[in-house]
């Protein structure tokens, strides 16, 4: 399980996240807060949940205190990817109650929005009972916060498709129409990368389907297909290529999908449509 955001590119993209969050909801200032709080106060914070969740963004919550004081300490005894009741205390956060009550919003927003990612997908997975089936997200996320959605997603217990337009061929229905068809698409990817990216192709119908084996596709994306179509198409792919199956995809025919036969289940629902997760922080007692 996720555990901790420790490649470079998470905590850059957090830290950036985060300067730019509190900018935007801090200002010039904290009108209330500056006005009322005395800067020698220090207090403490308890984060709960207020409805069943899985835990992710501790290390980002952490992150939006210590960016406005070094030296408030966030104290939890759970770990991105655990399972929290309701009513439960998450986390404990102590210092200066200015800096608690100025970051408070703002870490909340990040643990709440990750946390409900994680949440949504392991929904998902737990539908999916161990079934040998790859569950994955997409590139619909939230513009900038892309790194830590699909962590949100692996903390959840999902896998990642490609991150970016960077990292992975794949060539959608807009891309065979503008190059002259599946064939021509293939043949032509296939002469201009290397030897060691797979080819991913996305089809719409059983015809598409042959077209793509018959190039070489290394996956075949089954768009939009129902359920009678996508077992006839993975009979004819017959273990030539990866299946993933994608689009229209719920919790009621997740299970069914994943009987299939098909090899990966994609859906741009867990990070397009989750909800943020409820969570509070209260602060108990100034010290």
């Amino acid at each position: 399980m996720v555990s901790a955001l420790k490649s470079v590119n998470m905590i850059n993209t957090a830290t950036h996240l985060i300067d730019m969050a509190l900018k935007e909801d801090y200002g010039s200032g904290d009108i209330t807060t500056d006005n009322l709080i005395d800067p020698t106060l220090s207090g403490v914070g308890e984060v709960i949940a207020k409805e069943p969740i899985i835990i992710a963004g501790i290390d980002i919550f952490q992150q939006v205190f210590t960016h406005i004081d070094p030296n408030v300490v966030t104290t939890s005894g759970y770990k991105d990817g655990d399972f929290i009741q309701k009513g439960e205390s998450i986390l404990t956060v102590e210092g200066s109650m200015r800096a608690l009550l100025i970051g408070e919003r703002t870490a909340l927003n990040f643990l709440q929005r990750l946390s409900g990612i994680a949440t949504l997908v392991r929904s998902y997975v737990d539908l999916l009972d161990n079934k040998k089936v790859r569950l994955v997200d997409t590139r619909k996320t939230t513009p900038g916060w892309r790194v830590l959605e699909k962590y949100a997603v692996r903390v959840g217990g999902g896998d990642n498709h490609r991150m970016g337009l960077y990292d992975g061929v794949l060539i959608k229905d807009n891309h065979i129409a503008a190059s002259g068809g599946i064939p021509q698409s293939i043949r032509r990817i296939k002469n201009k990368v290397s030897h060691l990216i797979k080819i991913e192709i996305e089809v719409s119908d059983l015809d598409g389907v042959k077209a793509a084996v018959e190039a070489g596709a290394d996956i075949i994306m089954l768009d939009n297909m129902d359920i009678v179509q996508i077992k006839e198409a993975v009979a004819l792919i017959g273990g030539k290529a990866v299946v993933e199956a994608s689009g229209n995809i719920t919790k009621n025919n997740l299970t069914e999908l994943a009987d299939s036969g098909v090899d990966i289940i994609s859906v741009g629902a867990l990070t397009h449509s989750a909800r943020c997760v409820d969570i509070s922080m209260k602060i108990t007692a100034p010290v």
